[in-house]
């Protein structure tokens, strides 16, 4: 199995692109967010999930490899194909992902093509386990950040997936709960403890 390509560009299409790798051009199929990152004519290093049926070999490729796992986990639950794995990979970051199940936003997954409330239900209820298995390990090492906005930050965040998740416990929403958390994380660092997080995070919500 191919899990990894470095090679010349060689071209990019709408939902596709050619990667020459020693004279031989692998047609990968990738987000709208992967071939953004993608030049023709230069050097990239592309992470690689294949699909292997009998009627064909597809390469999907990916930024990272947070993603290209996000993209298993997504296209593991019944109705999401390949298409809709790179749809939600593509708009949303391996971090995004982790928050909107943690905080069970079907709004977060409505957003991408071809997944309407039906789906990213079955999303939220397939998945939920699956994360917390995976744990924030593997998915820091593709984002380094809690905050898709900001710098990496190189600490995985647990404390601040706790002390968001108590926040919505206490009667806010995902969306202010997360997003208050994520601010006081960009402005402590990743090393502040659960408790820490959580005043600031009330004190952020009080202000607004």
């Amino acid at each position: 199995m191919i899990s990894r390509l470095k090679g010349i560009i060689d071209a990019i299409d709408e939902d596709s692109a050619i990667i020459d790798v020693g004279g031989v051009g692998y047609l990968i199929f990738a987000s709208s967010k992967t071939l953004s990152s993608l030049a023709i004519g230069q050097e990239a290093c592309v992470e690689i999930e294949t699909h292997v049926r009998e009627d064909h070999i597809h390469l999907f490729g990916f930024a990272n490899a947070g993603e290209r796992e996000w993209f298993r986990l997504l296209t593991s639950v019944q109705g999401v194909g390949t298409k809709v794995g790179l749809a939600l990979v593509g708009l949303l970051s391996p971090n995004d992902l982790h928050q909107a199940v943690a905080a069970a936003d079907k709004l977060a997954f409505t957003r991408a093509p071809g997944v309407g409330p039906k789906l990213a239900n079955r999303i939220l209820s397939e998945l939920t386990d699956k994360v917390d298995k995976i744990g924030w390990d593997a998915m820091g090492r593709a984002t380094h950040s809690f905050s898709l906005s900001q710098p990496a930050n190189p600490n995985p965040p647990t404390a601040a997936a706790d002390a968001a998740s108590a926040l919505v416990n206490l009667g806010y929403g995902p969306s202010e709960a997360f997003g208050a958390i994520s601010r006081v994380v960009n402005n402590l660092g990743g090393d502040a403890g659960v408790e820490v997080l959580i005043q600031g995070g009330l004190k952020e919500l009080a202000n607004e």
